[in-house]
């Protein structure tokens, strides 16, 4: 065998074992499905199931149609947007710890939505309880938060064009803009009446059970075009990993990838958060767990992050159903305490 057979032969494993990664993760993620079927208030069996998703008429299906499968939708739809917004902002940032939540991104968008429920009216306030909040002007949510997550990106991009910026003082950044994000939501809510406040604060828990049709098909119609999007431009994300100076003499402009990457990962954060509320750190986790696994080849990251980052946060939602039923966590609550220690583990590692 001479060298090039060889060096095909090598390639052709390097790229099978990736594929067989991302089949472990396709159905893993048809397990957890499956799995959070079963879960919830009411007890259904597998025949009930599978009978009331072919019979619109059988006793379970107004359930298993009008509540768990949107829920379902809505988890694996942000989760694979999450995954995504993450492996691409670790790369266009060239930092470790970059995702929508831990930049201040997604704070960014949830102060713009929460302006366009208490102020502009795109929401109805019926209760204090956990859906008390009733959006009935999707697309004014959905781009008030998107303005607000370009004012977080637009701070975020202007700090990352120093030279001299280390991957701590981009997560410094992030903090101050995440406080900046929640003072602003702080004087809304100082503004509005008892219930709007409670209600606020009730909808800026992540929570994917608030899902309806109408919001999993806005979510989802966005879906393809990013996936396709990110791995059409992979070659470019990777030639961004060997350094600025790399992908700017193999052609790569590395401005416009860094500010097309930044703005559509903003538009799906803001589309999460103004459907779901603020679901943190699966941006984080999944690409981290994908970047040790897979490696850093964005033609495999991109597609596995958004399979990791789907599972993670289905499976959180299926234990927020069912750690203390029939009680429901919001499934951001999961996820933060899931989080919160991967996050402090990757700070040590960087500090070492």
């Amino acid at each position: 065998m001479n060298f090039r057979e060889s060096s095909a032969e090598l390639y052709k494993s390097y790229t099978r074992k990736k594929i067989y990664i991302g089949l472990v993760l396709a159905t893993l993620l048809v397990v957890a499905i499956f799995g959070s079927f079963r879960v919830g208030a009411a007890n259904l069996s597998v025949y009930e199931l599978i009978y009331g998703l072919v019979n619109s008429s059988a006793p379970g299906a107004s359930i298993i149609w009008n509540i768990r499968i949107p829920r379902i939708l809505a988890a694996l739809v942000a989760g694979m947007y999450m995954g995504i917004e993450g492996s691409v902002m670790q790369s266009v940032l060239r930092n470790p710890l970059a995702s929508p939540y831990t930049m201040g991104i997604s704070q960014g968008a949830a102060f713009g939505a929460a302006f366009a429920i208490i102020v502009l009216g795109a929401g109805t306030v019926h209760s204090t309880q956990a859906h008390a909040v009733m959006v009935n002007n999707p697309y004014l949510t959905v781009l008030a938060a998107f303005a607000g997550a370009i004012m977080g990106v637009v701070a975020i991009l202007l700090i990352s064009r120093v030279r001299s910026v280390t991957p701590e003082v981009m997560i410094l950044a992030g903090v101050a803009m995440s406080a900046l994000f929640s003072a602003g939501t702080m004087f809304l809510q100082y503004f509005a009446s008892e219930t709007q406040v409670a209600a606020t604060i009730f909808w800026t828990f992540g929570d994917v059970e608030r899902a309806v049709w109408s919001d999993v098909w806005i979510m989802l119609v966005f879906l393809l075009p990013v996936i396709l999007y990110f791995l059409y431009h992979a070659w470019d994300f990777n030639s961004l990993e060997s350094g600025e100076e790399t992908a700017r003499g193999l052609g790569v402009n590395t401005h416009g990838l860094r500010l097309k990457g930044m703005l559509i990962t903003s538009f799906t954060s803001a589309l999460t958060v103004a459907f779901l509320g603020v679901i943190g750190f699966v941006g984080l986790i999944a690409p981290h767990i994908m970047r040790r696994v897979i490696g850093n080849d964005h033609r495999f990251l991109i597609p596995t992050s958004a399979l990791l980052g789907a599972l993670i946060l289905l499976v959180s939602d299926t234990i927020a159903r069912s750690i203390i039923s029939p009680i429901v966590l919001p499934v951001g609550i999961i996820t933060a305490f899931m989080g919160a220690p991967m996050f402090l583990y990757i700070i040590m590692k960087m500090r070492r």
